[in-house]
């Protein structure tokens, strides 16, 4: 029986109260249900990638769903989260996975997150359906992405972390290692990709800093309400502020310069994300487009937070949807000129500070 007909047919694998006529079709109905970013930007890649792509965010959400659920404790994340990875590994069953901690989730997980966790099984056939090098990207990042989630979850406070070095770990296990993955599948999928990978698996860490940076500047208030801060306390000591005293509607000019400071910080990593989607070739317009959008959508949500580094909400720093329309016009439009895509993202981050002194990010935890 082929994948597409055992993921359809086998009543074990998918719940007689949904079907689906293809592997397609089951991932971007849940591509649809746990992200709406990753919905709109998948489908631009070109086949043969596409599944695998979408495939590796599903397989991150489970890994994000145990982490985010309030209800299980450390040993109970701990023990999922390793669980997870024999399965994406071939060494345990989807089927005992998902049935063990789908009734432990909690209402703090959205429901199309824990339909996901039911149809772990389906999932998983889709991933040990893939060729081996694009197998082996997707179980890396697993394997990675739970062993720093687990990490970071027991230090979780709000008093934020050490110091740079370490939000950079934290950057790299939650979305770092994302980067890294997509590199080793683009590399899979075209030679001409494949030989620039040194230097392309070099700044995905970078760009998936810059990313998971403007998301936690972005969201510095959603975490305090759920007891976490990913700030790095170092930077607000320089300035005399201590991250224990951050509360919704404190005016603090101190706080408010370490934040710039970051920002200085996530857009040279912006920048080098820039530099690593020109070196895909010009002619791969999908993925381009595919790292354009969410550069395009990133720096436009940085330079919101620059110029209200006093806001009280995520709402007030979140871009609209024309903002949204526009990045996609215009990378659309200019997606083979690099010179213009220079231009174009000089032009977004005109005014947001730049850090250009950074080196290398941080990857590997202290032993």
């Amino acid at each position: 029986m082929g994948t597409n007909e055992a993921v359809m047919n086998n009543a074990d694998t998918v719940p007689a109260e949904r079907r689906f006529s293809s592997e397609d079709e089951l991932q971007d109905y849940f591509l649809q249900g746990v992200s709406r970013t990753f919905a709109l930007t998948i489908p631009v890649l070109p086949r043969g990638l596409r599944e695998a792509v979408s495939n590796g965010y599903l397989l991150c959400r489970i890994i994000d769903t145990i982490e985010d659920d309030p209800g299980l404790n450390m040993e109970q994340k701990t023990r999922f989260a390793a669980q997870f990875t024999e399965v994406v590994e071939g060494k345990d069953e989807a089927a005992e996975f998902a049935q063990a901690l789908a009734p432990l989730l909690t209402d703090a997980i959205i429901p199309e997150e824990k339909e996901l966790i039911r149809y772990t099984e389906a999932v998983i056939r889709i991933t040990h359906g893939l060729n081996t090098a694009q197998r082996e990207a997707l179980s890396t990042c697993v394997r990675t992405m739970g062993h720093g989630m687990m990490h970071f979850q027991e230090q979780q406070s709000l008093a934020g972390l050490k110091d740079m070095p370490e939000m950079e770990q934290y950057c790299y296990y939650v979305a770092g290692v994302v980067g890294e993955m997509l590199t080793r599948l683009y590399c899979d999928y075209s030679p001409k990709i494949a030989r620039n990978q040194d230097e392309l698996m070099r700044l995905s860490v970078c760009f998936g800093q810059g990313l998971q940076m403007t998301n936690i500047l972005k969201d510095i208030w959603d975490d305090h309400e759920r007891g976490a801060c990913w700030l790095p306390q170092e930077v607000f000591s320089r300035y005399g502020f201590d991250l224990r005293d951050l509360k919704p509607g404190l005016k603090s000019p101190e706080f408010e310069q370490g934040l710039e400071e970051l920002i200085g910080i996530a857009h040279q990593r912006l920048y080098e994300a820039l530099e690593y989607t020109l070196l895909i070739p010009r002619q791969e317009t999908g993925i381009r487009n595919f790292c354009l959008w969410a550069l395009g959508m990133a720096i436009l949500t940085l330079k919101k937070v620059h110029q209200n580094t006093g806001f009280n909400d995520g709402r007030e720093v979140k871009i609209s949807r024309a903002d949204v329309k526009n990045t996609i016009l215009l990378s659309r439009l200019n997606v083979r000129s690099n010179f213009m895509l220079r231009r174009l993202f000089h032009l977004a981050g005109r005014g947001v500070p730049r850090d250009t002194n950074i080196g290398q990010p941080k990857t590997e935890l202290e032993s």
